[in-house]
């Protein structure tokens, strides 16, 4: 059996970038990756785009408060989906370095790979949508220059990252370091745990 393949930064990259680049992808629910570590991106991914769009809602000024408290319950939804996608993502993965003989000296990462990969599609729509902002037509020149330094400096903050990623990846698979998988518990989504829900008669 070939060894499973651990997916590269630049690989997670080009793929977030894919999604955004399709109108309307998060809502269309048409999937690529059916199981495994892909799968798990491209939940965690989709979430965090849907998550995106309605953070944008519940800023709103000209709509009846019923609607923010829908997009408000909206962004707790996704927001707890893609948190556990994220987990999956760590799951996933280390199923793949399962077989990885770890080195007495490895050390320990704080952040996971599967935290970092949720930090990449986060600065990937914010690299999409300030892109946006550089090519309007209907706003001035200074918001638009302003804009554009802003992207450039989002781009740099993701190559960094990616950077990142890949040598927690690449030392990961050589057993030089290693992560967990770090659960969320989300106590306020969760209404056995949250005593403003628990406490309601």
């Amino acid at each position: 059996m070939a060894k499973q393949k651990l997916p590269s930064s630049s690989e997670i990259v080009a793929f977030h970038d894919s999604c955004l680049a399709v109108p309307g992808w998060a809502k269309s629910g048409a999937r690529k990756f059916a199981a495994g570590e892909w799968n798990a991106i491209e939940d965690n991914h989709r979430f965090n785009c849907l998550l995106w769009d309605e953070e944008d809602l519940a800023r709103r000024k000209s709509v009846p408060d019923a609607e923010i408290a829908k997009n408000k319950r909206a962004i707790d939804g996704f927001n707890q989906k893609r948190n556990d996608a994220t987990e999956r993502i760590d799951e996933q993965l280390l199923a793949v370095l399962d077989a990885v003989t770890r080195m007495p000296r490895a050390r320990l990462n704080s952040e996971t790979a599967g935290a970092m990969t949720d930090r990449l599609s986060i600065l990937s729509l914010k690299c999409c949508h300030m892109r946006r902002q550089t090519l309007r037509a209907d706003v001035t020149e200074a918001h638009v220059q302003e804009c554009a330094v802003k992207l450039a400096r989002l781009t740099e903050q993701r190559e960094d990252l990616a950077g990142c990623l890949g040598r927690l990846l690449a030392e990961a698979s050589r057993g030089e370091a290693y992560f967990k998988v770090y659960r969320q518990f989300k106590m306020y989504n969760d209404p056995r745990l949250n005593p403003a829900v628990y406490g309601e008669k």
